[in-house]
């Protein structure tokens, strides 16, 4: 699988369906590049560096979560440099690696089949949190290329962080937009705050985790439409 480029710094390594791989972003600067989401494996990461590598491109500095979830963090233990994830983030991951120590890993093979998926070549489980946290918001500049991480209510899980590439007019949503796990029931209020906090943001495409880009416009219209 190649590597599709959004805008002149931005690419990402698409999703999968069958085994719930969703889109790892990439955001390229003049001193340093960042990648958003780590994947569902060390197997996820390597083809997303394997497509890196063939299009030219330097392994990102540093990865940033979108939020816990597994598909999305689950590869951390393999990324090149460092990695970044809300507070929140972080203490889900260490709960949940404790959950995994008491009980062993059928707990979480026993979550979806994609899972099971994933892991049938017998990778091993490897749950770490992120090398660095934060809170509310951060801004970095990776070389006339700033990029904005911040916290934002969402229907999906309690610790999402929205992940903007400013000058690019991305914004990375995760799987923000999407229901509660595994009913995919969302909260209304919920969806229409992550909707406002999307209109007030000067961005032209959003990418959610397990879709393809999208504008501004379309995803706010889909946010409202399914907020039930």
């Amino acid at each position: 699988m190649k590597l599709k480029q959004l805008t002149d710094r931005v690419w990402y390594f698409p999703f999968e369906e069958e085994r719930d791989r969703p889109n790892l972003g990439y955001i390229r600067g003049d001193r340093w590049s960042l990648a958003v989401d780590a994947g569902h494996s060390g197997a996820h990461v390597q083809a997303f560096y394997e497509a890196l590598s063939e299009a030219g491109l330097p392994l990102p500095a540093l990865t940033v979560l979108t939020h816990w979830h597994w598909d999305h963090s689950f590869a951390l233990h393999a990324v090149h440099g460092l990695s970044l994830a809300g507070e929140k983030t972080n203490r889900h991951l260490l709960a949940f690696r404790e959950e995994i120590a008491r009980k062993g890993p059928e707990v979480f093979f026993s979550l979806h089949a994609s899972v099971r998926k994933e892991y049938a070549g017998g990778q091993p489980v490897v749950v770490r949190p992120a090398d660095m946290t934060y809170t509310g918001e951060m801004r970095l500049d990776l070389g006339n290329c700033p990029v904005r991480i911040f916290e934002a209510e969402a229907p999906h899980t309690d610790d999402s962080t929205l992940i903007e590439a400013t000058a690019e007019k991305v914004l990375f949503l995760g799987d923000a937009d999407c229901g509660v796990f595994p009913t995919w029931e969302k909260d209304p209020a919920l969806s229409r705050s992550l909707a406002r906090v999307i209109a007030g943001e000067d961005v032209r495409y959003c990418l959610e985790g397990h879709w393809t880009a999208v504008t501004k416009e379309e995803e706010i219209a889909e946010i409202l439409s399914a907020e039930g």
